[in-house]
């Protein structure tokens, strides 16, 4: 192999530092982790096991799971089983565990048990953020991303899936039963009563199936948002970017400083879209940054008038797109963002710079009262705008 870089045998013998302190530099994310978790009271913030019990097994300290819990999160290692796995390969959980490596059921029983406690461990990390001056810029920008919960697809249920399940086993009996009755027409044979035995073993199972769907129907209709999850009750069905693609799980919602890009707040939500977390999650983030204005910056899945008042209401300056409601504009014509509203006359200007009209007829249509406008002088070969 020449002309390539080479690697060492295998069999060559090496000689390892004496000690983990050699292989963790000092800039090392790690140090600060363990700096960190170290300064915390974890008794004062509600983290159990704090104090040893006199008999029975040794258990881990807090400190010890919390930083292996911190250090998952920065280098995107969520599930217990790989953490347990880095813990017993990874050189820097190495150093900074002490070389412990708990078994995934005690990492996930730490997050299960403690999740007060870590919650509480993110507001220090935020006042710790505040005294650095890291969070001097009232500014920040809210989004939503769905997480997967463990509950499968199968095992959540709505009003369109119970349907769609029901149309299936639906066909599927009568398609058994349509072979039943050309097996009757057949001269009996052994073959033949076998296969008439598994048909009806067949229908039985799917007549219990709808039985079942029956209750489970029962059940989604007694919830608020009609939806059930079985393996984890508050998962939802969520639909995602990708056509025709969902997942069940939840929203979490973050809001992050612009400057430093640090999580200043978070939440997590069962609803499907974001409508109705801006102000929500503004005031949050307001309170954690303790200033009396806030600038947002959301995408246009936060739009909602409701939202955008209770933010101004709060001294919180809103950034957003608006939704495109209308596809008149593919057909050549003038949608409402085209025009240009003049308050101090309570007046449209229409892209020609004329005052819209009002034009002397009015209709209904669903209950509403509607009025059409006009502009004085847009009858030229560009797009109408009598659409408005």
């Amino acid at each position: 192999m020449k002309r390539f870089i080479e690697g060492l045998d295998r069999h060559q013998a090496t000689l390892f530092p004496e000690c983990l302190e050699d292989w963790i530099k000092e800039d090392n994310p790690v140090r600060v982790i363990d700096a960190f978790v170290d300064a915390l009271n974890l008794g004062e913030l509600g983290f159990t096991s704090v104090d040893p019990k006199t008999t029975g097994r040794p258990s881990y300290h807090p400190s010890i799971l919390l930083k292996l819990y911190v250090y998952g999160y920065l280098n995107a290692v969520q599930s217990s089983r790989r953490l347990e796995r880095e813990a017993g390969r990874n050189i820097e959980l190495m150093w900074l565990t002490g070389r412990l490596v708990p078994d995934h059921k005690t990492i996930s029983d730490f997050r299960k048990d403690n999740g007060v406690a870590i919650k509480k461990v993110c507001t220090q990390f935020i006042e710790l953020c505040r005294k650095l001056d890291l969070l001097t810029k009232a500014s920040v920008a809210i989004d939503g991303s769905k997480f997967k919960a463990v509950n499968n697809r199968d095992r959540n249920f709505t009003k369109n899936k119970v349907t769609r399940r029901r149309k299936q086993i639906e066909e599927s009996v009568a398609r058994y039963l349509h072979q039943l009755d050309s097996a009757d027409r057949q001269v009996p044979t052994e073959a033949l009563l076998k296969k008439q035995t598994r048909l009806n073993e067949k229908i039985a199972k799917l007549q219990e199936e709808m039985q079942r769907l029956d209750v489970l129907e029962q059940q989604m209709l007694n919830e608020q948002d009609e939806q059930i999850s079985l393996t984890d009750p508050d998962s939802r069905s969520m639909a995602t970017s990708g056509r025709g693609s969902g997942v069940v799980g939840y929203n979490v919602q973050t809001v992050v400083e612009t400057e430093n890009h640090l999580i200043v707040a978070h939440e997590v939500t069962n609803v499907g879209h974001d409508r109705y977390q801006l102000a929500n999650m503004g005031k949050k983030a307001k309170a954690v940054l303790q200033t009396d204005k806030l600038d947002v910056v959301a995408d246009r899945g936060y739009f909602s008038s409701i939202e955008i008042l209770a933010c101004k209401q709060a001294d919180i300056i809103v950034t957003l797109p608006k939704p495109q409601t209308t596809n008149k504009a593919k057909e050549g014509v003038f949608v409402k963002a085209d025009f240009r509203y003049s308050p101090d006359d309570d007046i449209y200007i229409c892209p020609a710079n004329e005052v819209l009209r009002f034009r002397s007829h009015k209709r209904e249509r669903n209950g509403l009262k509607l009025r059409r406008y006009a502009a004085k002088g847009c009858n030229g070969d560009g797009p109408s705008c009598a659409g408005l």
